[in-house]
């Protein structure tokens, strides 16, 4: 019982990291110059099982027969996206080339905020598998009260 809790806080965990790195996307949408010289280039975060062994699912199927044997999920890294930066034509602009061409950071406003929903739903499913566990133990002590 506790274990779906815990699969359920890891996933909380991860999905507000991602909501995190989102933020920090939008905030830099317009940086065209960091630490490195170039722009802001758009961050995503890399998930996975939680899981310290590659087991075949026949396996998975054996085990689900005896006990839940599932761990959650976990962030592996924070990934740059490899995408080109964006060029747009503004010569006043203070990083201009030449050319009056300014790269522009690879963040896309849609993209982001599809993600941000993305990551808020599965932060909200998260959260009512970990209440609905809450709630089955509760009943469970009431039960054995009577």
């Amino acid at each position: 019982m506790f274990k779906s809790m815990q699969i359920s806080a890891s996933g909380m965990t991860v999905q507000r990291l991602r909501m995190d790195v989102i933020a920090q996307n939008v905030a830099n949408m317009n940086t065209t110059r960091t630490a490195d010289g170039g722009p802001y280039r758009r961050r995503l975060v890399n998930v996975q099982e939680d899981t310290n062994s590659n087991v075949p699912f026949s396996q998975y199927l054996d085990r689900s027969r005896n006990a839940f044997s599932g761990k959650g999920v976990k962030a592996t890294a924070i990934v740059e996206d490899p995408t080109p930066f964006k060029r747009i034509h503004d010569p006043g602009h203070p990083d201009a080339d030449e050319d009056g061409y300014v790269l522009m950071p690879n963040v896309d406003s849609l993209k982001e905020m599809v993600d941000m929903i993305s990551a808020t739903r599965s932060y909200e499913a998260n959260v009512t598998a970990f209440n609905a566990a809450k709630s089955m133990a509760i009943k469970g002590l009431e039960i054995g009260r009577r």
